[in-house]
């Protein structure tokens, strides 16, 4: 009997750190309070499709659009930027600093391709709003086969 019980135990334990696993996994993706995101300042995304375009939003508060930079290659959008931090006055003295500061960088792979020359950036209220539109699809195309 003390062997099941130690093979349910291996068992139980491998099924936890999987499960652990898992739920890491999903707190990075959903719940960025929970994950490291925070400290490394990645900015939150939504990427929305419409028939023509493909919608980008990004947070980032606090960041200039001089201090933002977007490049595009192939299939896969790089936003990075910087928050500065405030200069702090001589004779203030902080009792809590939650807001964070630094250099950020983010990529996300697209799901089609877009026309580089047409993207539009908008800045407001510290929101980032790319606008891509999309390349047309490919379509098939037969090619005949010559008999020698």
């Amino acid at each position: 009997m003390p062997g099941l019980i130690v093979w349910k135990t291996q068992y139980i334990n491998r099924l936890k750190r999987d499960m652990d696993r898992m739920f890491d996994t999903m707190w990075g993706e959903f719940a960025p309070s929970q994950s490291p995101r925070i400290r490394e300042r990645m900015p939150f995304i939504d990427l929305t499709e419409t028939k023509n375009n493909l919608i980008l939003k990004a947070e980032v508060p606090g960041v200039g659009p001089d201090d933002i930079e977007i490049d595009i290659t192939d299939k896969i959008l790089t936003i990075k930027g910087e928050a500065r931090r405030e200069i702090i006055e001589e004779e203030e003295n902080s009792h809590r600093i939650e807001r964070s500061y630094g250099s950020f960088s983010r990529s996300i792979q697209l799901p089609c391709r877009v026309i580089i020359d047409d993207i539009k950036a908008v800045f407001k209220n510290g929101i980032l709003k790319i606008t891509m539109p999309k390349c047309s699809p490919e379509t098939a195309r037969k090619i005949k086969i010559e008999v020698k």
